[in-house]
């Protein structure tokens, strides 16, 4: 039951820590002896799924979602649709989470075309618009049993994402989410994640990590089960943060 996680980008998507999420899906992972083999996938490299893969896309500058904009155009983001729609896992963070949408637009008014996975589209923010920086708190929907979750995590955006028909991650509890407006933050489409959260995510919230191994292991056996772990230290650290939130 070996996992491959593909890290998309690893050397120019990597902004407040992203790679934390490749790190914690392999502890995890390694804590309960699943073996694990991570791939960085850069420019120009096509992507190999197995039956078992998680791909990982982090944040980043303008200038470098530019460059991955034009790398994903070609074959490299038809294989990533194909991916998702196959049930695949793919999990993207602010940068990485508007490229998986029909557009980003620049400051500067350049219209980037993304993969397509998510129906949303991405602008920048007007003059007289702050940044949304800040700690956020959401409410989730768990996957697997509809259980209303929590996530925490950390923003710093200037774009502003609108969704389509597209389900949102969850629901703004504390912070700004996808614009700031509507209360939703990120999106969810079959077993592909998009968020604005870093911080880096996972490490925050294991419960979430854990979905991300189970929706890529039970591609191959549909019964198989994580054993438990010991996350009282994980528990606190979340609860101080989304406590104060709250």
């Amino acid at each position: 039951m070996k996992l491959t996680i593909h890290h998309l980008y690893a050397d120019m998507m990597n902004l407040y820590g992203d790679r934390g999420n490749v790190i914690s899906i392999k502890k995890r992972c390694e804590w309960r002896s699943i073996p694990v083999e991570v791939v960085d996938v850069g420019l120009g490299e096509r992507i190999q799924p197995t039956s078992r893969d998680i791909f990982l896309f982090g944040g980043g500058q303008d200038r470098e979602q530019a460059l991955l904009a034009e790398d994903l155009s070609g074959s490299k983001g038809a294989d990533l649709r194909a991916v998702v729609e196959d049930g695949g896992v793919v999990l993207g963070v602010c940068g990485g989470y508007q490229l998986m949408g029909h557009s980003y637009e620049t400051p500067e008014g350049e219209r980037l075309p993304g993969v397509g996975i998510f129906d949303l589209t991405t602008e920048p923010r007007k003059p007289d618009e702050e940044r949304l920086i800040g700690n956020v708190l959401v409410r989730v929907r768990a996957p697997e049993t509809d259980e209303v979750r929590e996530i925490v995590g950390f923003e710093n955006h200037g774009g502003r994402t609108y969704l389509g028909d597209t389900e949102p991650l969850g629901e703004v509890v504390a912070g700004y989410g996808n614009n700031g407006q509507d209360g939703t933050e990120g999106a969810r489409h079959l077993n592909a994640y998009g968020t604005y959260l870093h911080g880096s995510l996972l490490p925050k919230n294991p419960w979430l990590t854990d979905q991300l191994i189970l929706n890529a292991l039970r591609r191959v056996d549909d019964s198989f089960e994580l054993e438990p772990l010991d996350d009282a230290v994980e528990r606190v650290a979340f609860d101080s943060l989304a406590d104060r939130l709250r």
